[in-house]
C-alpha cells in the first residue's frame, strides 16, 4: 500500500504534537510546555484532516495537504523567520527568547532566537508529512 509511509509519518507527527498539549519536562528543562487550554483546537484540526485523508483518498489528500502547508507556514513564521531575519510578525525577539528560555535547545545563541529541540523536530515531521502525502512511496510494481 503506497499510503502506508504517509500514514505512519502522520501518526508520528500527531503523537509528537500531542506532547505540547500536556507538556514534557526533562530535569529542569522543558521539551515542550503544556498548552492544552490555549491550543487544543490545533490538535483537533490535524486529527480531522488526517481522518479525511484516510477515508477519502483524493479529496482527503488535498484537504490534509492544505492543512499541513498552512501549519508549516505558521510554524515557519513563528520560529525560523525570527532566526533568519532577527525579527518577526508575532512578537519581538526578546519575547521569544524569554518565552522559550526554559526549553531544551540544540543551539543557544545570546540575543538570537533559535527554535528549541521540540519545534525543530515538529517542523521536520511536518515537512516529512507533506512530502509523504504529496509523493507517495511505493515499491516497483506496487500500486
Amino acid at each position: 500500500m503506497k499510503r502506508k509511509p504517509a500514514i505512519i509519518i502522520n501518526i508520528i507527527l500527531i503523537l509528537w504534537y500531542s506532547l505540547s498539549m500536556f507538556g514534557v519536562k526533562i530535569g529542569d528543562k522543558y521539551l515542550v510546555e503544556g498548552a492544552f487550554e490555549d491550543e487544543w483546537i490545533f490538535l483537533l484540526v490535524p486529527l480531522i484532516t488526517f481522518t479525511l485523508f484516510l477515508c477519502f483518498k483524493r479529496a482527503g489528500k488535498y484537504i490534509h495537504l492544505v492543512w499541513l502547508c498552512m501549519w508549516f507556514i505558521t510554524q515557519f513564521l513563528s520560529h525560523e523567520w525570527y532566526t533568519i531575519f532577527g525579527k518577526g510578525f508575532m512578537g519581538n525577539v526578546e519575547g521569544k527568547i524569554n518565552y522559550f528560555k526554559d526549553c531544551i535547545k540544540l543551539i543557544d545563541l545570546p540575543d538570537r532566537y533559535v527554535p528549541d529541540l521540540y519545534h525543530i523536530i515538529l517542523h521536520v515531521f511536518i515537512v516529512a508529512a507533506i512530502v509523504s502525502v504529496l509523493f507517495p512511496f511505493h515499491k516497483k510494481g506496487e500500486e
